[in-house]
């Protein structure tokens, strides 16, 4: 099984996202899944934005749907996504988490508990908790955990809550964080 990033964030993240993607080489090796808050209607919308600047395939994820290396997924707006069994999606109706669905929290813990110390976790941007309590999952099970630097997003309130409740790998700048994943490859 191969590593998988996971990349969370809220309000404030889609340029961040942007760039980090961006940076990212056409050839990057690992899965990149990445879990947002967006109101049902904006899912084609954000596909089309990001697939305008990122070298990497983008597309939702979807429910039984196998994982591709080189590939960035989205949660689908108003599901939880998880990591069903290794390599594979699956979609969940669920309750809200921090009142938002996809919860950033429900897919990290689900992640986890597959790919373990294959699971590297990064937390950008956003307005409220969540994020938090997946991080820490990510973390007791050997994964890595990144956080961008709450000082470089106005939208601090996510990262600031992940760093309160969890001893992080990382805490970087945006450069930095692109910095450590290029250097990640394929186990």
């Amino acid at each position: 099984m191969s590593k998988l990033l996971a990349i969370g964030f809220s309000a404030g993240g889609i340029p961040l996202t942007q760039t980090l993607l961006n940076a990212l080489a056409p050839a990057y090796p690992l899965p990149i899944v990445v879990i947002t808050h967006l109101p049902n209607y904006y899912d084609s919308g954000l596909i089309d934005l990001f697939n305008r600047v990122v070298a990497l395939p983008v597309s939702m994820a979807f429910d039984k749907e196998p994982i591709h290396s080189g590939h960035v997924y989205f949660a689908p707006p108003d599901y939880h996504l998880l990591i069903e069994r290794p390599g594979y999606f699956a979609l969940s109706h669920d309750a809200r988490v921090k009142a938002v669905r996809p919860s950033i929290d429900v897919f990290l813990k689900s992640a986890a508990e597959i790919y373990e110390k294959d699971l590297l976790a990064v937390i950008l941007s956003g307005a409220n908790s969540d994020g938090a309590d997946g991080m820490a999952t990510v973390k007791s099970l050997g994964g890595v955990t990144i956080v961008l630097d709450p000082l470089q997003t106005d939208f601090r309130t996510m990262p600031a809550a992940v760093l309160d409740a969890v001893d992080v790998d990382y805490v970087a700048s945006l450069d930095d964080i692109t910095a450590l994943l290029q250097s990640v490859q394929e186990s």
